[in-house]
């Protein structure tokens, strides 16, 4: 009676695991189709959008390319050296004093003068944005300045990133003498006055463009490639600083174990660990380049007429107290276009460095 009841019980007891399983292996399907993966690039995605601000910063930045680069394939009624000469008539009035008997006597004389170029037009469909005081359209201006500000600050950050890299990466890999002679190196272009060089080089650029061995467009380019030059010791502090954290992990024992070559292991295997760091820093540093690029051209040492950039643009108050006090037009959209590229290009760099360590949010 005792084994019939022990086999009883362990009848059962089968019975019911036998039911389990068949129940999950039921439910197995559906829960295969259900759970997904998520790579790492969608959470980064996913991180980056749940900020507001990293969203608003995105925006900001698409915008203002498209106002830039789309524009002036619609707004065709004006280009950037276009001047409108269909003239205005410009009043000028002056006073006359004659003493007759003793009495004073004030003539007023109105005259009028039929002048070529419409300068300093107000806001009307014809001119969006008015004109400046030479007589040409803000509102293209504004669009073709747009595309020298941006183009300048994206060239100059991706060419001090690339030296910075390379020269950052090589100094953190093989140490000693190298990594001594290449920081050296850096410490000597951090003490360099940028700006008084800046002025030099722009004094001698004058002279080539005078001379007709330099076009007036190329100025500002080859100044940014010089403030390029001077600006990568920060990018190459910060690679080398990462590689001599990783050179010593256990993925570059495994590396030097297969052989492979010196190249390999710093820009295949320490170099992408370095980018997140590097991709936040370049999306900072277009901030920095834009207001660099605006300093340059508001002190006339950047684009110059007939072409122009935002900082020329806001350049013209500093010769006429007029256009700053009864001209707002034709100054203030470029200003509000430089805190827009500032603003968007920071915020995006906030979001993509909380997106890239979101422990640092803590």
């Amino acid at each position: 009676m005792e084994e019939n009841k022990t086999l009883t019980v362990d009848a059962a007891e089968e019975k019911e695991l036998s039911a389990a399983v068949e129940t999950v292996e039921e439910t197995d399907v559906p829960l295969d189709k259900n759970v997904r993966l998520m790579s790492p690039n969608r959470m980064l995605v996913r991180r980056f959008f749940r900020s507001k601000l990293s969203i608003v910063g995105l925006v900001m930045v698409i915008s203002l390319f498209l106002f830039c680069f789309a524009g002036p394939l619609l707004y065709t009624q004006w280009g950037e050296t276009d001047l409108d000469e269909s003239g205005k008539v410009e009043y000028a009035v002056s006073e006359t004093t004659y003493t007759v008997d003793g009495q004073t006597y004030t003539i007023r004389q109105t005259t009028e003068k039929q002048l070529k170029d419409n300068f300093l037009a107000s806001p009307s469909l014809r001119h969006p944005l008015g004109t400046d005081d030479q007589g040409y359209d803000v509102l293209a201006r504004l669009m073709y300045g747009g595309r020298v500000s941006l183009l300048v600050s994206f060239l100059t950050v991706f060419l001090l990133t690339l030296f910075g890299v390379l020269l950052g990466g090589i100094a953190g890999f093989f140490g000693g003498w190298v990594d001594n002679l290449i920081m050296r190196v850096c410490d000597v272009l951090i003490c360099l006055p940028g700006v008084p060089i800046l002025l030099i080089i722009s004094t001698a650029m004058d002279g080539w463009v005078s001379l007709g061995h330099m076009e007036e467009g190329w100025r500002i380019y080859l100044l940014m490639i010089f403030l390029t030059f001077i600006s990568w010791p920060g990018t190459a502090r910060l690679v080398r600083g990462q590689i001599l954290s990783l050179r010593e992990q256990e993925f570059m024992v495994a590396a030097e174990a297969m052989g492979y070559s010196t190249g390999r292991k710093i820009f295949k295997h320490l170099v992408p660990n370095v980018m997140p760091q590097l991709i936040v820093q370049m999306t900072l540093s277009l901030g920095s380049m834009i207001l660099y690029e605006a300093t340059l051209s508001y002190l006339n040492m950047g684009i110059k007429a007939p072409y122009t950039a935002w900082g020329s643009m806001i350049n013209i108050i500093s010769t006429n107290s007029d256009i700053l006090q009864n001209h707002l037009y034709v100054w203030v959209p470029a200003g509000v276009c430089i805190v827009i590229a500032v603003l968007g290009f920071n915020f995006v760099g906030d979001g993509l460095r909380d997106a890239l360590d979101p422990k640092g949010r803590r």
